[in-house]
């Protein structure tokens, strides 16, 4: 707008300057008064309409230049606000890697543990199948044991009741 305004002004500048010429020349060829009146109120006419269209393109060329401030400003305070924005964002972003970061230790730290004890169940379980084993043998082995016990019962009774038998005959 300020360089359309700019380029009427100059044109109408120059329009002004040919007529401004234009009437010189009227005059120096002895053009009647009556015209030269005309002539110079056509004259005093076009530079009002001259002084109006500068004063207004001025007015205008201020307007704009008050508005590309404000438009400046506001571009400036958006901008900021942005940047504001994106800094918080690249906070948010930091911590959330740092949070993830632990996590991720602490999954590892999980699953190594859980793999020590997974390894101490399978030893556990080998453990247990001996034991199993063991306790197996030492039943077979007390059964045994309890069969032989019965039979020393058995047996030791026998000599009892003999003994019972031969020490009366014995006595007399």
């Amino acid at each position: 707008q300020l360089l359309e305004a700019k380029a009427n002004l100059s044109l109408a500048q120059a329009q002004h300057t040919l007529q401004l010429q234009q009437t010189r020349a009227q005059i120096n060829n002895m053009v009647p008064k009556k015209q030269f009146e005309q002539l110079q109120n056509t004259l005093r006419e076009e530079q009002c309409k001259t002084q109006q269209l500068q004063e207004s393109l001025q007015q205008q060329a201020e307007q704009t230049c008050r508005q590309l401030v404000r438009t400046q400003e506001e571009h400036e305070q958006l901008l900021q606000a942005a940047v504001e924005q994106a800094e918080g964002l690249e906070q948010s972003l930091r911590n959330a890697e740092a949070v993830l970061a632990e996590r991720a230790a602490q999954l590892r730290d999980a699953q190594a543990q859980l793999s020590k004890n997974k390894l101490l169940i399978g030893e556990l379980r080998g453990e247990n199948s001996r034991f199993a084993v063991a306790l197996q043998a030492a039943e077979l082995k007390q059964k045994s044991l309890e069969e032989k016990n019965q039979l020393l019962e058995e047996q030791a009774s026998a000599l009892k009741q003999l003994i019972g038998k031969i020490t009366p005959a014995s006595l007399s």
